[in-house]
């Protein structure tokens, strides 16, 4: 059992010097979205961590295997949205990330595993009716 232990304790030792990439580019103002305060306010409180670039690291997300996890999961949000560069869509790119934010505002995001670190993502009823409401689809 001891064997055991020490081979996990040593293991999880190495897999630190694993590096993984967790960087925010630089923001352009002019890229970034553009709207009401309220709004604003909302998706950096919830959306911002893994739809921009403008990502706070917080000490464990620097833990392997916290880090890949974090990491893949900002990666694959800034792939699907980035309100760092939303100005770089086509309209209808717009449209389309738009409906998607309408759809998933109440179904699946903020992800659950990211409310539990960040209990100040959890939107309330009335935030979630005001991102849908700003999206503009019916």
């Amino acid at each position: 059992m001891k064997k055991i232990f020490l081979s996990f304790f040593i293991l999880l030792i190495i897999i630190q010097f694993i590096p993984i990439e967790q960087t925010n580019k630089i923001i352009d103002k002019h890229l970034e979205i553009s709207t009401s305060k309220d709004i604003k306010t909302i998706l950096k409180q919830a959306c911002y961590d893994c739809h921009s670039n403008e990502t706070v690291w917080p000490y464990y997300s620097k833990l392997a295997p916290l880090s890949w996890i974090i990491s893949s999961h900002v990666n694959d949000g800034r792939a699907a949205l980035n309100f760092s560069i939303w100005n770089t869509y086509t309209k209808e790119i717009k449209d389309k990330k738009m409906k998607a934010i309408f759809r998933k505002v109440y179904a699946s995001m903020p992800l659950a595993s990211y409310i539990l670190l960040h209990e100040e993502a959890n939107l309330s009823k009335r935030q979630r009716s005001l991102i849908r409401e700003w999206t503009g689809i019916k």
